[in-house]
Formats: C-alpha cells, sequence, structure tokens
C-alpha cells in the first residue's frame, strides 16, 4: 500500500507541473512516450507553442499524472500536433550545431 500512495504522490506532483506549465503557455496538450528504464516522458505542448517535458518514472504514474491535470493526450508526436511547437533562434542554433557542424552551445 506505500507504493500506492507514493505514487499518487509522484502523480500529484507531475499533474501539478503540468498545470502550472499549462496556465503559462494558455493551455497545453500532450504525448507520453516510453524512454527505456528511465521511465515515461511527458512532452508537452502549449498553447502559444512553448513546449517542455517531464519524466515519470512509470508509464501508468505518466497516465495519472495527465489525467489528473486534464491534459490532452495524442496517441503520437505526428506532424499536426508537432507543428503546434514554436522553435526559437536557441533551437535553431543548437540543431545546426548538432547537423552540420555550426555553433556550440557550450
Amino acid at each position: 500500500m506505500a507504493e500506492t500512495k507514493q505514487e499518487e504522490r509522484r502523480a500529484a506532483r507531475l499533474a501539478k507541473q503540468i498545470k502550472a506549465f499549462s496556465a503559462e503557455h494558455g493551455g497545453a496538450e500532450g504525448q507520453l512516450a516510453h524512454i527505456g528504464q528511465a521511465g515515461t516522458r511527458i512532452v508537452l505542448v502549449g498553447t502559444d507553442g512553448g513546449w517542455g517535458d517531464l519524466v515519470a518514472s512509470t508509464y501508468p504514474i505518466a497516465q495519472q499524472a495527465a489525467e489528473k491535470a486534464g491534459l490532452t493526450l495524442h496517441d503520437e508526436f505526428d506532424g499536426e500536433f508537432a507543428a503546434k511547437v514554436v522553435t526559437g533562434p536557441y533551437e535553431w542554433t543548437r540543431m545546426a550545431g548538432i547537423q552540420i557542424g555550426g555553433p556550440s552551445n557550450s
């Protein structure tokens, strides 16, 4: 039973963070992605195009957090959902640095 309460607390903490992100970005949608032993990534995309992510130790905790926060979930990070993400100069510089030997981010 203690583990269940601990999982509930983790989900509640993540839900609070999701709600804060959503409030800051005029609403949010998300997608859950398995990342191996590290757990499950909760990808967040705000109505304003801002984005971020959180990591839950398990998929059920991530699902519970999303439900508690009222987050609309997408099955995939497909083109339509990805198109909502707004990137700025930092992201483009970083991608160029990684891909074609552009400036580093250090």
